[in-house]
């Protein structure tokens, strides 16, 4: 099992990028979910742009991106933290029959928020889903909010995610013309290559085989759905005690399903009791 970003830099080109592969943490964020192929498909290829931005992430925060739409699949949603720990669902019908990104999404918008303990409120930028793929949709989005030319290759097999980025640094066109759309033909010969047997420096020097890289280390990534029962009881002690005790009157429980990490706490009388003095419940 291989989970990784990676940045490079071509040197001569003034041209930076990031290589992403995931299989078994795309894998457990699968598990129990049952969405229809279409859906896990976005889901991977929106967790490898994710990761591809908060890799650059140079403080402790978390980066979240979410994709809402009016189409059969209402949301996407996927963060990371600084050391690259991933979560993410998507909001859909039971059953789906269209395939492209725009029929499955419909009309909507992609909100990206960065939030930092350094930072007085959390940053946000939000732009309209334009793109026929997932690629394009984010593609458009770095037009719109950062200006730097840049592209995406995203590869899906049945096990695993694959994905490219690439953006033209601002002294490019001084430091070679034809360097950008040249690094661009040869990056889109990616699909050509058997990925998936392949290290991310035997990639890198296929496709950029007469450019200068500099090859940086990989960072792991990790699945970050950590069970947390401490965030349920400040939430249901936010409620307050009379509240929660007229669900555990109603239902004989109180039930808190982590929509996210798709896990579920069931709390007794005695549970919801040891919350509410502090004491430490037992979470079945």
């Amino acid at each position: 099992m291989s989970n990784y970003v990676q940045r490079f830099l071509l040197e001569n080109l003034d041209i930076r990028g990031a290589v992403v592969h995931l299989d078994s943490v795309w894998q457990a964020m699968l598990t129990g979910r049952h969405y229809p192929q279409p859906v896990s498909r976005l889901l991977g290829e929106m967790s490898a742009v994710t990761l591809l931005l908060g890799e650059n992430l140079k403080q402790t925060g978390r980066l979240t991106i979410q994709l809402n739409g009016s189409g059969p699949v209402s949301m996407l949603v996927i963060d990371c933290t600084d050391t690259l720990q991933l979560r993410g669902m998507a909001k859909c019908e039971q059953t789906i029959t269209a395939q492209t990104a725009p029929d499955l999404l419909g009309d909507g918008r992609l909100v990206l928020t960065l939030d930092m303990p350094s930072m007085r409120e959390c940053y946000q930028s939000i732009v309209p889903l334009d793109g026929d793929n997932i690629a394009e949709i984010f593609e458009h989005y770095f037009r719109q909010s950062e200006q730097l030319p840049t592209r995406l290759f995203l590869i899906t097999t049945d096990n695993a995610i694959f994905g490219l980025l690439l953006q033209k640094l601002p002294a490019a066109d001084q430091k070679d013309p034809d360097g950008w759309p040249r690094a661009e033909a040869l990056a889109a010969t990616v699909h050509d290559h058997a990925l998936f047997d392949l290290t991310a420096e035997e990639i890198l020097t296929r496709l950029f085989y007469e450019e200068t890289i500099r090859i940086y280390d990989a960072q792991t990534v990790q699945y970050g759905c950590h069970e947390d029962p401490a965030k349920i009881y400040a939430m249901l002690r936010s409620l307050g005690r009379t509240e929660v005790d007229s669900i555990l009157q109603e239902f004989g429980e109180v039930v808190v399903h982590d929509d996210i990490c798709n896990r579920e706490y069931r709390l007794d009388a005695l549970a919801v009791d040891a919350i509410f003095r502090e004491a430490g419940p037992t979470v079945h």
